[in-house]
């Protein structure tokens, strides 16, 4: 049977405010929660961006759900064995139940400590270089490292979990999704497309956890609601590899008049209809996946935890 967690946005909310959602998140019956890692938010509108590895902390002592990041790019921004200390000592607060989600990263994020920035191919190489790494240090053994792209020299993590947190490898294509396939222990993605399930399961990942997210906006007015997800969110739906190339938010929010509502509409659940929400949750469900990660656009944060508490999840699981 599928879960169904919640989508924690460090983009949109504050450090406090997002431990308070996590709090909400579990009482509302949610089975695991997701938090994003961004140095920067995609467009000023959403107006935040604090540490998730403090966020993490907590969460780890306000709830009892599993948590992971969705993602972290080990890759330029935060060395791997930087990476690999924060995601040790989160899976120890959390008495196990941290997994760490990673990916290829975006250029707003990176881009802080080298303004250089790799291809696509070969940031493959680069996350597949800090997995190794990372993998080697969660052993607890004493490590060095002379890579194609990281060194590590005489490192050792002293605080570790009694088992390694999972590492789950997200993308948005068939390349990456044979990647997880091959080198992680789950796969993330923000789309419900089957090929890319299929693909990880066929390239070594079958029988490991594929999770999926996507955003919604509950609101009483289906109208107010995608206005709230377009003002905030238009930036997701830019069309081709912008994306992963602008360095600004300042940059996506001019780029975000290329999105109408109607595109933004197309992909997003918004109002008051829980049967437009749970349509959604079931395209994941349906695609085979087999955890889906919500997460509410805007400052309607109690109202749709109780939306979907009394609503939405009873709905989704029922089917």
């Amino acid at each position: 049977m599928a879960r169904f967690g919640y989508f924690l946005s460090c983009e949109e909310h504050g450090p406090g405010e997002l431990v308070r959602q996590a709090r909400l998140a579990e009482r509302a019956g949610f089975d695991a929660l997701w938090i994003s890692d961004h140095f920067h938010p995609w467009v000023q509108e959403q107006g935040q961006a604090p540490f998730v590895w403090t966020v993490i902390g907590a969460i780890a002592e306000a709830t009892s759900l599993p948590i992971g990041t969705a993602v972290t790019c080990p890759l330029v921004r935060t060395h791997p064995a930087v990476v690999a200390q924060a995601a040790a000592t989160s899976a120890v607060l959390t008495g196990g139940r941290f997994f760490l989600g990673v990916g290829t990263g975006e250029l707003l994020n990176e881009h802080i400590v080298d303004s250089r920035w790799p291809p696509a191919a070969t940031r493959r190489e680069m996350l597949e270089e800090a997995i190794e790494v990372m993998r080697r240090l969660f052993t607890g053994r004493l490590v060095t490292h002379r890579g194609e792209h990281y060194s590590v020299d005489t490192a050792r993590l002293y605080t570790l979990p009694d088992e390694p947190p999972p590492i789950y490898v997200s993308g948005f294509g068939a390349k990456a999704a044979t990647l997880a396939g091959r080198v992680g222990d789950g796969f993330m993605s923000m789309m419900p497309d089957p090929d890319l399930a299929s693909a990880f399961r066929d390239a070594g990942g079958l029988g490991k956890p594929v999770q999926g997210g996507l955003k919604a906006c509950w609101g009483a007015d289906a109208g107010a609601a995608l206005r709230t997800a377009h003002r905030l969110w238009a930036s997701d739906y830019i069309p081709g590899e912008a994306g992963q190339l602008l360095p600004l938010p300042r940059q996506f929010e001019q780029l975000t008049g290329l999105v109408t509502e109607e595109m933004v509409a197309e992909r997003v659940p918004c109002g008051p209809d829980p049967r437009v929400h749970a349509r959604a949750l079931r395209e994941y469900v349906d695609a085979g996946y087999d955890d889906v990660f919500v997460q509410q656009i805007g400052p309607e944060q109690d109202g749709f935890f109780d939306f979907y508490a009394r609503e939405v999840l009873p709905l989704v699981r029922a089917s």
